[in-house]
């Protein structure tokens, strides 16, 4: 185990600067089109629960404005999401500055997907194993249904690769989910504008 973690770490740190080499440009453009379209700041930053419940703050560019109602509460997403947000969205692109958060050792480039730190009291003992890992950018649940699926089944899906996990499996993910981000499957469910918030299972 302890091999495949030291290995799995150099694997992250390397894959993550080549593609931050690489796709300078492309995150350069995005930056630049946010600022000029959108104004304000380009990337957001939110907490999120990662290995052994260490809080860290994952970086995204941003997708959404600030817009409250008379109240000052914020608008639901839907309709504080962009434009160039949605395209962000769809296209997966607003995940790339998360690379950075793989370099800094919060993230792995596979691994389950960091959640708000107010899940932490809603998961069962179960569910909770999805933390015993670094979690990632991509992961087994996101090439297998992404947000098309139930949060139990995204769970189960999560802990499956906890149990399960290998280099060659990783590897495999990381393959599949090039895939699905051209075909953009499961981004949202079929019947909502954004995933529900997990308040917990009934079991």
């Amino acid at each position: 185990v302890r091999f495949l973690i030291i290995m799995k770490l150099i694997f992250d740190i390397l894959i993550s600067i080549i593609l931050l080499i690489v796709l300078s440009p492309v995150l350069l453009t995005l930056a630049l089109l946010i600022y000029l379209l959108e104004g304000g700041q380009i990337f957001f930053r939110h907490p999120r629960l990662g290995k052994d419940h260490k809080e860290f703050k994952i970086i995204k560019f941003r997708s959404m404005n600030n817009r409250t109602d008379k109240s000052g509460i914020l608008l639901p997403d839907i309709e504080r999401t962009t434009k160039f947000g949605s395209f962000l969205r769809k296209t997966s692109l607003d995940e790339l500055p998360g690379l950075l958060n793989v370099v800094s050792g919060d993230m792995s480039l596979v691994g389950p997907r960091p959640l708000p730190p107010q899940y932490k009291e809603r998961y069962s003992t179960q569910q909770d194993k999805r933390h015993l890992v670094k979690p990632g950018i991509t992961g087994w649940a996101q090439i297998n249904g992404r947000n098309a699926i139930s949060w139990e089944e995204k769970f189960s899906l999560d802990v499956w690769y906890v149990e399960n996990r290998t280099l060659f499996l990783d590897f495999k993910i990381l393959l599949l989910t090039i895939g699905y981000v051209f075909s953009k499957k499961g981004i949202v469910p079929a019947d909502k504008d954004s995933m529900e918030e997990f308040m917990g299972s009934d079991n």
